[in-house]
């Protein structure tokens, strides 16, 4: 009898210790959720880093004409809200900022080839974009936060600049506000990666 139950005890601890590779392998979920928040916020201090890169490789000496573009998302954050921001309907209304910047840079990239200058890094920084992008979803994805129904805006220039020179202005403009977008965008990711990793 007391074979019988050597035996069994045995067996279940067999059958446990292969089972072991499940349990841990669930256990770093968390984790993955807490490492794509800091790959987020890694991502897009890179990208403000390179916005701001390029302004000053091609700043001007002269005022700008500002607020060309009023499709852009409206910076009106405040720092003393982003302690109080909840992970879903950020991620979503950050997705929904992102997206529109990819479309306006998009569309700068065509109107810069068109009157043959290309604005360098620009191609890289659009490539950038869509990988902090896919991050961004696959982070949502794993929260359950829904894509905004929203549709991404038409920027509001005609699709023919008359001139390099609305070209370059257009770029500056937008690599200012996208500068902006990614200071705001870099300290919420972290905010929201503490938070998480205190629940």
């Amino acid at each position: 009898m007391k074979l019988l139950v050597d035996s069994s005890f045995s067996l279940l601890l067999s059958l446990l210790l292969t089972q072991l590779p499940l349990f841990t392998s669930a256990v770093p979920a968390p984790y993955r959720r807490l490492h794509d928040l800091d790959k987020l916020t890694n991502q897009t201090k890179n990208l403000r880093q390179m916005a701001a890169d390029l302004l000053k490789e091609h700043a001007f000496e002269t005022d700008l004409e500002h607020h060309r573009f009023k499709s852009l998302p409206v910076m009106n954050n405040r720092a003393s809200d982003i302690n109080s921001l909840e992970m879903k309907p950020t991620l979503s209304q950050l997705h929904n900022e992102l997206k529109s910047f990819e479309h306006h840079f998009a569309w700068l990239s065509r109107a810069s080839k068109k009157h043959h200058h290309p604005l360098p890094k620009l191609v890289e920084m659009i490539t950038l974009i869509k990988t902090l992008i896919t991050t961004l979803e696959r982070q949502m994805s794993r929260v359950d936060a829904e894509r905004l129904p929203n549709p991404v805006p038409v920027p509001s220039l005609p699709p023919h600049l008359p001139s390099q020179w609305d070209v370059l202005q257009s770029s500056q403009e937008l690599l200012q506000q996208f500068r902006l977008f990614c200071d705001w965008a870099q300290r919420v990711f972290s905010v929201l990666s503490t938070k998480s990793k205190t629940q």
